[in-house]
């Protein structure tokens, strides 16, 4: 049975050595991920060393691993230097290369008890066919100093192949966890004081297709709701576009405790780049989703992923993509400039001038600016519902940062009243 991957603070946690250092790149599943990482170097013993969880979206990504990795071996010239993640398991003899580097884990290897003990005879290079694994990993994760929530790592793996992407090489097909192992977690969780639930995976509207019956995301989190009614809010990670299903629907319309909240992975607002990117939706779905859920759940906000300047990219085909940013009225933007990963379809064909990416990139980051400071707008005057991440500062139920004045613990769910903002956050005091 597969079973969910668990992030939640402990006590109990066992200790990592203070001469023992994670550098972590990339997406939050990575920064969850880590924390497997913490716990496995500790229960191992591990000592004095620097362990790398690798990205490999982007070459930047890769290209500040491998910088960041020879910087800690002039800083410690002794330490043990230990690299893993996606862009180990996609390209593990570019780091078995480097003289810096000791060990090289691949993703599925680098959660494993022992992956960190002290063995002479094991291989320098242990990084297996990631196409191999089945399953979802199947351990908590202790220590995660954040206390504002915990998060559930549903589903990993990707079985879509769009051309600019190298992730599902990375991470593998796509693997489900069991509903009944995720509903049990969770009800552990807030029975432990979790007021928010994360539920997070690569690819999380595919979750279910391979398990039996096939259920849906939806179904997913209305059993949740349902079997767990002591849990104040569940909010789900970035989703595809293409895969809301109507039940996930019913439930953004019904259960005001899913987070109003979708971060959505459009990647484009032109349907000529979104067929040449493969990409399963065109610009008029993404249009009509987004008026659809307003339909059902008018407080929701949205985010979305964009790349600037993939290959044959005109500035018409650009323009669609910033005039998309408008009409669908987001609220973030996570900007990529685009960049050819080896292997990949979209790295064949015709590449934009880099200076031409980075302006577009810009611009588009500028029109991120301009949504945000649209949507902290429509705060002021609103009270709200925020939990506390640190003193003074707050994530509202749409994802709006909040600073607050007023006490709060981390963790504690508070009501806010919005006075004003500063383009980035918003400024609120405590209401009542």
């Amino acid at each position: 049975m597969n079973k969910p991957l668990v992030i939640t603070p402990s006590a109990a946690a066992p200790a990592l050595r203070p001469d023992v250092d994670i550098v972590t790149f990339g997406c939050r599943l990575n920064t969850y991920e880590s924390e497997v990482i913490r716990k496995r170097a500790a229960e191992d013993g591990l000592s004095d060393a620097v362990i790398f969880n690798t990205c490999a979206v982007t070459n930047e990504a890769v290209r500040q691993a491998r910088q960041a990795i020879r910087r800690a071996r002039r800083e410690r010239p002794d330490a043990k230097l230990i690299v893993t993640g996606c862009a180990a398991q996609i390209d593990p003899a570019a780091f078995a290369g480097m003289a810096e580097v000791d060990l090289v884990l691949g993703n599925a290897e680098k959660s494993q008890a022992g992956a960190y003990a002290d063995r002479p005879e094991a291989p320098r290079v242990r990084v297996n066919d990631i196409m191999s694994v089945r399953e979802t990993a199947g351990h908590l994760i202790d220590g995660l100093k954040d206390r504002a929530r915990a998060y559930v790592e549903v589903q990993n793996g990707c079985d879509h192949r769009c051309t600019f992407c190298i992730i599902p090489f990375g991470r593998g097909n796509s693997r489900s966890a069991a509903a009944g192992e995720v509903v049990e977690q969770i009800r552990r969780l807030t029975a432990e004081g979790y007021n928010e639930i994360v539920l997070t995976g690569v690819d999380m509207t595919s979750w279910g297709a391979d398990l039996p019956g096939a259920p849906t995301l939806g179904q997913l989190v209305a059993r949740i709701l349902k079997l767990v009614p002591d849990l104040p809010r569940l909010r789900l990670s970035s989703i595809d576009a293409a895969e809301i299903d109507p039940d996930l629907m019913r439930c953004l319309a019904e259960e005001e405790r899913l987070a109003p909240y979708l971060h959505l992975s459009l990647q484009a607002g032109d349907d000529m780049i979104l067929k040449r990117m493969k990409r399963r939706h065109l610009r008029a779905d993404a249009l009509r989703l987004v008026e659809q859920v307003r339909a059902v759940r008018p407080d929701v906000a949205f985010g979305a992923d964009l790349i600037a300047g993939f290959p044959t990219e005109t500035d018409e085909m650009f323009d669609n993509t910033l005039r998309l940013v408008e009409e669908t009225q987001l609220a973030y933007l996570h900007v990529f400039p685009f960049s050819p990963r080896p292997g990949t379809p979209a790295a064949r064909m015709p590449q934009l001038n880099r200076g031409v990416i980075k302006d577009r990139a810009e611009r588009l980051r500028a029109k991120g600016r301009e949504a945000l400071g649209r949507h902290l707008d429509r705060q002021v005057g609103r009270t709200v519902s925020a939990v506390v991440e640190k003193p003074g500062f707050a994530r509202g139920a749409d994802f709006t940062e909040i600073d607050f004045d007023g006490a709060g613990e981390p963790g504690q769910i508070v009501s806010l009243a919005v006075t004003g903002h500063d383009g980035r956050h918003a400024r609120a005091r405590l209401a009542g």
